[in-house]
C-alpha cells in the first residue's frame, strides 16, 4: 500500500510521524496555519526522508532575507542527497527548493510548470510557483499556474482562492469574484479567498461591502500565522482609510498590523504601506516610523526581494534612519550586478524609484516626479499586488501635489476614483486642487463627495 499525503501524492521512506508533520506543512502552507513550521523538527528527527527535509528547507526559504539559503541548507543538502531513495515528484522538489536557495527563478518557475503537468494535486508546488510569479509581476503566469490543479482540486477551496487572486491579477474581476465564492462555499474561512474579495471589492470602489465582508470573518484571522493576519487586516484598513475613518485605520496598524512578528518581512512591508497612506490621509503619525525603522535598520544590507527593498529604504528615510544611506548603497551596488536573473528590474526600475522615494522624503519633490515616474510604468516588475504597488502610485501623487503640478494631479485623481469614487482622501485632495485650478464648481462637487462618504 502507498503511503499518500494529505494532498494524494505519494511519499517515500515515510514513518506515521512523517506522513503527519508533512500534512501539518502542506495544510499550514496553504491554509497559512502555524502548524506549518512543524516540518522542521520532524525532518530534524527523520534526516533520512527527502520530502520532509526538502519541505522544511523550503520553509526557511520564505524568511525571504539575506539568512534564508544559510538556514535552509542544511535540511536542503540532505534532501540533495536522498533524492536515490526518492520518488520522482520528491526529486523535482528538491531540485526546485535549491534552484530558489541559488536565486534561480527562472529555472524554479519552468520546473514548477514541468512538474504541475505530471503532479496537478501537488497545491504546494502550485503555491510556490504562484508566489514567485507574483514576485516577478507576472500575473498571466500566476492564473496559468493556478488554473494547472484543475479538475483534481475542483473540491479543494485553497486551490480556488488561487485561482481567484490570480483572475484578479490579470484584471479578470468576474471571474474572480466566481472562484472566491467558490472557495468559500467549501469552508467560509478560507482566508486567501477573504484576501481575493478584498482586492475585488477595492478595485471596484465597493468600500462599505468590503468593510462589511472583512469584519464579518476578521475572527477567523486570529490564529493563523502572522502575515496572513496583519495582510487581511491591513486590507480592511484600507477600506477604513477610503471612509475617512482614520482612526479605525490607525487601530488597525496598532493592534494588526504592526507588532505581530516584527521581525518579518511581510509585517515591515505591510506597516510601512499602511503608515504611509494614514499619514498621506493627514494623520499625525507620531514615533511610529521610529519604531518600524528599529527593527528594518537590521535589513540595510537586504536586497532579497525588490518590492520589500524600496519599502525598507522608504521607512528608513521617513525615520532618518543612518542605515538609510548604507540600503541606498546597497541597491546601487545590486543595480551594477548584470548577472542576476532580474538585473534590469534593478538597474532600469528599483533603482530611480528608490532615489526618487528618497527625494520625495526630503522635500525634493520635483525630483521624486522625475525619478519616480520614470520608474511607475515598470513598477510591477518588482512584484506586488495591484493593491500594494499602487503605494508608489500615492508618493508620486504626494509629490506633484506638492511640487505644483497641479494639472498632472487633477488627472491621476480623477483617473483613480474610477475605483474609489467617492473615496474621502481622493476627494479632499481632488478639492484642493480644483481650487488651486479655480475650478470652483469642481471643487465643490469634490467636497460634497468627501462629506457625504464621510458621514455614512
Amino acid at each position: 500500500m502507498r503511503n499518500l499525503d494529505c494532498l494524494g501524492n505519494s511519499i517515500t521512506n515515510c514513518s506515521p510521524q512523517v506522513i503527519a508533520g508533512v500534512n501539518d506543512f502542506i495544510n499550514g502552507f496553504l491554509a497559512y496555519e502555524k502548524k506549518a513550521s512543524n516540518i522542521v523538527d520532524v525532518a530534524k528527527e527523520n534526516p533520512h526522508n527527502c520530502i520532509a527535509n526538502a519541505y522544511a528547507s523550503m520553509l526557511w526559504m520564505f524568511l525571504e532575507s539575506p539568512e534564508a539559503p544559510d538556514k535552509a541548507k542544511p535540511f536542503l543538502d540532505r534532501a540533495l542527497k536522498l533524492r536515490n531513495s526518492a520518488n520522482q515528484r520528491e526529486v523535482e522538489t528538491t531540485n526546485i527548493v535549491n534552484d530558489w536557495a541559488n536565486d534561480d527563478i527562472p529555472s524554479l518557475l519552468k520546473k514548477s510548470e514541468n512538474l504541475l503537468n505530471k503532479y496537478p494535486k501537488d497545491l504546494v508546488i502550485l503555491k510556490l510557483a504562484q508566489t514567485h510569479y507574483f514576485n516577478c509581476g507576472n500575473s498571466a503566469g500566476m492564473l496559468r499556474i493556478a488554473l494547472k490543479g484543475l479538475p483534481d482540486g475542483e473540491s479543494n477551496p485553497y486551490l480556488h482562492g488561487m485561482i481567484a487572486f490570480g483572475y484578479e491579477q490579470c484584471h479578470l474581476i468576474r471571474e474572480a469574484e466566481k472562484s472566491a465564492r467558490k472557495a468559500l462555499r467549501i469552508k467560509w474561512n478560507e482566508p486567501w479567498a477573504h484576501h481575493a474579495l478584498a482586492h475585488i471589492m477595492l478595485t471596484e470602489g465597493r468600500i462599505d461591502e468590503g468593510i462589511n465582508f472583512l469584519e464579518s470573518v476578521s475572527s477567523s484571522w486570529k490564529d493563523l500565522n502572522s502575515f496572513i493576519h496583519t495582510h487581511n487586516w491591513w486590507h480592511l484598513a484600507l477600506f477604513y482609510l477610503s471612509k475617512g475613518k482614520n482612526a479605525n485605520a490607525l487601530k488597525v496598524y496598532d493592534t494588526h498590523v504592526w507588532g505581530i512578528d516584527k521581525e518579518y518581512s511581510q509585517d515591515q512591508i505591510g506597516a510601512t504601506s499602511l503608515l504611509a497612506r494614514i499619514e498621506f490621509a493627514g494623520v499625525n503619525v507620531g514615533k511610529r516610523w521610529q519604531d518600524i525603522a528599529k527593527y528594518i535598520s537590521k535589513r540595510s544590507k537586504d536586497t532579497t526581494n525588490p518590492f520589500n527593498t524600496m519599502q525598507y529604504l522608504f521607512a528608513l528615510a521617513k525615520a532618518n534612519h543612518k542605515n538609510a544611506e548604507s540600503l541606498h548603497r546597497q541597491i546601487k551596488e545590486k543595480a551594477r550586478d548584470q548577472a542576476s536573473h532580474n538585473s534590469s528590474t534593478w538597474s532600469e526600475v528599483v533603482l530611480p524609484a528608490c532615489e526618487g522615494i528618497i527625494s520625495h522624503v526630503d522635500n525634493n519633490h520635483n525630483k521624486c516626479v522625475s525619478l519616480l515616474g520614470r520608474a511607475l510604468p515598470r513598477i510591477f516588475e518588482t512584484g506586488g499586488s495591484h493593491a500594494q504597488r499602487d503605494f508608489f502610485n500615492q508618493i508620486y501623487l504626494d509629490s506633484l501635489i506638492k511640487s505644483g503640478n497641479t494639472s498632472a494631479a487633477q488627472q491621476v485623481l480623477e483617473s483613480r476614483r474610477s475605483f474609489d469614487p467617492n473615496g474621502v482622501p481622493l476627494n479632499k485632495l481632488l478639492e484642493q486642487v480644483y481650487l488651486n485650478l479655480e475650478l470652483w464648481e469642481q471643487a465643490k462637487v469634490a467636497r460634497e463627495r468627501w462629506m457625504s462618504a464621510a458621514s455614512n
